[in-house]
């Protein structure tokens, strides 16, 4: 009889990435499934692609299950029929309904990349950068039918700099939770670490991001636009419009720049600073931005963007409608 920790991983996003490349790789674990959602179309083109998890898992010789929806009685029966001790989610994208919630023997553990009860819901990660937060981190927590509420198994602090892209962190607290991944399911399965009913009084919740939420606003502080174009890199993106003197409108992407906390430019107003677009922004403050993405156009600086308009200066408009 085999004493190897058998489970069913669940995950898409990049997060996800190097906790399932541990738990494969942990001799104390019985990889018996690995399960993403479905390829979808993407870029200009529309080509089908695979979730990020899909495609590195695959890339390592992992086969991957595709599922429109796992709360359907054929697949809560699939999974059924392996008899897993445990199910690990992480960023999956599916709400996981009682009945799949009751297949494994011990339970399900989801990895979810806040420290909780902070930030529950859909952007734990956006939502801390736009919060400027100097701590965020990742937590082993048992699900449960409500939304990211059940008792917590372990948490695991990241200090921030402040200077983090959503991207890069979203990878670094991927790392991080790898370190702990299989010891940490051990240990629940069997009974040497607890869970601990998280603190109600302290709970916030983040929703899901749409566009729109990158759409910035010249009347906000330069540190809060800055906190975007971190917070939304590279999705959605801190979104400005502007036009140029003939007034032409130009749709752009902020996406690398540094806040100025004092400055005489009106909110939306330009000048050009050492090569450098500065933009006024609220509270006296302005945002010089180094790099950005025009629309349908690639990564470029801001002296290029400005060269690219023949030397004008643009002028922003204060709501963009993107």
């Amino acid at each position: 009889m085999s004493n190897l920790l058998k489970v069913v991983f669940l995950g898409s996003g990049p997060i996800a990435i190097p906790i399932l490349r541990a738990l494969a790789a942990d001799p104390r674990i019985e990889l018996q499934a690995v399960i993403s959602q479905l390829d979808r179309p993407a870029g200009r083109k529309r080509v089908m692609t695979p979730t990020p998890l899909t495609a590195s898992a695959e890339e390592a010789g992992l086969e991957v299950i595709r599922a429109a929806d796992v709360n359907t009685p054929e697949f809560t029966g699939y999974l059924d029929s392996l008899q897993p001790d445990m199910l690990c989610v992480v960023s999956f994208g599916q709400i996981l309904k009682s009945t799949i919630l009751a297949v494994p023997k011990v339970c399900c553990v989801n990895v979810h990349a806040s420290l909780l009860p902070r930030y529950r819901g859909a952007s734990p990660i956006t939502q801390a950068l736009l919060n400027r937060d100097s701590e965020t981190g990742v937590c082993f927590m048992q699900m449960e039918r409500g939304l990211d509420s059940g008792p917590v198994y372990r948490t695991i602090p990241v200090r921030l700099k402040g200077v983090e892209y959503a991207d890069s962190l979203e990878m670094t607290l991927g790392e991080k939770a790898a370190e702990y991944a299989a010891e940490t399911l051990c240990k629940i399965a069997d009974g040497s670490l607890t869970a601990r009913p998280q603190d109600p009084a302290l709970v916030t919740v983040c929703r899901k991001i749409s566009k729109r939420d990158g759409m910035i606003n010249w009347l906000d502080d330069a540190k809060d636009i800055e906190a975007m174009t971190r917070a939304f890199f590279p999705w959605p993106g801190a979104a400005a419009k502007c036009r140029n003197s003939a007034g032409k409108e130009l749709n752009i992407s902020i996406c690398s720049a540094k806040c100025l906390t004092a400055s005489p430019l009106p909110p939306g107003k330009c000048a050009e600073v050492s090569g450098k677009l500065v933009v006024g922004c609220g509270k006296n403050s302005a945002l010089e931005i180094h790099e950005l993405i025009p629309s349908g156009g690639k990564r470029m600086t801001a002296a290029a963007f400005r060269n690219g308009m023949r030397g004008e200066l643009p002028e922003f408009i204060l709501e963009a409608e993107i």
